[in-house]
């Protein structure tokens, strides 16, 4: 396939898990072709506003939200405005597809996809989606009737979308992570984080935020006395938002030894390799990225997110054995021995690491961007 220069817009975010996939596909399209040009198009005040220039890329505002679900007085304000910034979202994104000019639109999903997609696909431009869960959000739902290709991270993605458009791409993921860590890099990781390689290790992502349920588990395992974990050691990524919180609660129990928390792993590759069992969330990117690398992971998925899609990340993975799944309500008695029981036992880690290695699919930029550039060409086409 010729890799000629393109003009593409990038619509999406709100959260790390559309914003890191989106600036993976917009890396790939500028490696294939660094006379192609990219507009990213986000929602005001969410944080691609931020992460996406830090990646030399511009971006463009929409006032888009998405519909608040909890109670408030704030978000029935947010839900009755929403009509309204919708409205202003389609017309801005209108004005902007008439300026840029793009050859192709790509939706992530996220506030700010639909309105740009929706526009664009209005005004005859060729669209690809990019759906990163197993449970399709609800903006690429509305958008799969529209655009021309839909590429999905997992299986039986049918039930969303025209199975005719549908392609089996994968997520986009950082090149550090995308395969699994050789002796020298586990060797590596041990000296970075001080560890005992004659010890087992357990890492617990919490995301950069941190999660309350994770937090919790691990506190009640340590005011119990650690039961189980004499010969493991704790990487902890507690989360910014709880970094205060867990440091007074560590300087009240000195007597714990080999936990090691920090609020942000810069180097989550290293963190992946001196676990024997990951405890973690299941977004999209974190379960392509433990796939990836091949590791035995316990999930426990969010419950305050959209249709629940964290569950059906993980589901996917256990049902093919390849990750075991503790439920939020019962992770404060059951997520730590689970963990701790998987990692005495080394059968059942390389039964996991086996499985999970083998439902990663590593080259997914480079399929999405072959997609971009089919309905590019066939619209030259027609």
């Amino acid at each position: 396939m010729e890799y000629k220069a393109l003009r593409v817009i990038i619509s999406g975010g709100g959260t790390g898990g559309h914003i890191f996939p989106a600036v993976s596909i917009a890396n790939k399209l500028k490696e294939l072709c660094p006379a192609t040009e990219i507009l990213f198009v986000g929602a005001e005040g969410k944080m691609e506003m931020e992460k996406v220039p830090a990646e030399g890329y511009r971006i463009v505002g929409l006032p888009m939200l998405g519909m608040q679900r909890h109670f408030s007085f704030r978000n029935l304000v947010n839900n009755l405005s929403l009509p309204f910034r919708i409205w202003d979202s389609v017309r801005r994104a209108k004005s902007i597809v008439r300026e840029f000019k793009p050859d192709v639109a790509v939706g992530v999903g996220g506030f700010a996809s639909a309105p740009l997609l929706w526009a664009a696909t209005g005004m005859k431009i060729p669209a690809v989606i990019q759906e990163q869960n197993g449970f399709a959000g609800l903006t690429n739902k509305l958008l799969g009737n529209r655009v021309q290709s839909i590429c999905v991270a997992y299986e039986g993605m049918e039930k969303f979308f025209p199975a005719q458009k549908i392609v089996l791409s994968g997520n986009p993921i950082r090149a550090a992570v995308s395969q699994p860590a050789t002796e020298q890099v586990k060797a590596e990781a041990m000296e970075f984080y001080g560890l005992d390689p004659a010890k087992k290790h357990l890492f617990v992502v919490g995301g950069s935020l941190g999660s309350g349920t994770l937090n919790r588990a691990m506190k009640h395992w340590i005011q119990d006395g650690c039961p189980d974990g004499e010969e493991t050691e704790v990487i902890w990524q507690c989360g910014k938002y709880y970094k205060k919180e867990i440091d007074t609660f560590m300087e009240k129990h000195p007597e714990v030894q080999g936990i090691r928390h920090y609020d942000f792993i810069a180097r989550m590759d290293l963190a992946y390799a001196a676990a024997d069992v990951v405890i973690s969330r299941s977004g999209a990117s974190t379960v392509s990225e433990l796939c990836a690398m091949g590791k035995a992971s316990v999930f426990v998925p969010s419950p305050n997110v959209a249709e629940d899609h964290q569950t059906h990340n993980a589901m996917a993975l256990v049902r093919k054995d390849a990750a075991m799944l503790v439920k939020d309500a019962e992770a404060l008695d059951e997520l730590l021995p689970t963990a701790l029981g998987l990692a005495r036992n080394p059968e059942r880690i390389a039964t996991l690491e086996r499985n999970a290695r083998g439902m990663a699919l590593t080259n997914a930029a480079q399929v999405i961007c072959d997609e971009i550039y089919k309905v590019v060409e066939s619209k030259a086409r027609v």
